[in-house]
């Protein structure tokens, strides 16, 4: 599956569940991850969309690991299955 669809997939149930997927764009910053997954009662996480079996780059993971030593969660999407999932864990932190 491509990135790009998981994506607007992923936009979509934040919607479905009264939250924002913001994009997010750090000028001067690689690696960052691609949406701000914000959700009712203040829950929020980065999440990192990516095609079907890809990985991380070293600079995403990089990036993963500073803003999870800050207390953020931080997940890697690579397929529309795994959203419920992740959201659920957003919705329950």
């Amino acid at each position: 599956m491509q990135e790009k669809y998981i994506e607007k997939k992923l936009v979509a149930a934040v919607k479905d569940m009264g939250g924002i997927a913001l994009k997010f764009v750090s000028p001067g910053v690689d690696g960052v991850p691609d949406r701000i997954v914000l959700l009712p009662m203040g829950r929020m996480a980065f999440v990192e969309c990516k095609a079907t079996g890809k990985k991380m780059r070293p600079i995403q993971e990089k990036r993963k690991k500073q803003l999870e030593a800050l207390g953020f969660s931080v997940y890697c999407l690579d397929s529309v299955d795994q959203i419920g999932g992740i959201l659920s864990e957003i919705q329950s932190t």
